[in-house]
């Protein structure tokens, strides 16, 4: 079996992450698929968070 090219990663709102103050319980969390061969660094893109209702940067995570 061959590994694919396209991998399944996390996105989470930095935003939520780092200010534990102005949260509630949780964290905005996305889920997508990237090309590994084409992308290589850590995806970052801008999307809606429910906890902050806003749209902030959700950077990859592991």
């Amino acid at each position: 079996m061959a590994k694919g090219v396209r991998i399944i990663i996390t996105l989470e709102c930095t935003e939520c992450r780092s200010n534990t103050d102005k949260r509630s319980k949780g964290v905005s969390r996305y889920t997508t698929q990237k090309n590994r061969r084409n992308t290589t660094s850590r995806l970052e893109l801008k999307k809606f968070c429910t906890h902050c209702n806003q749209h902030t940067v959700h950077k990859e995570i592991k």
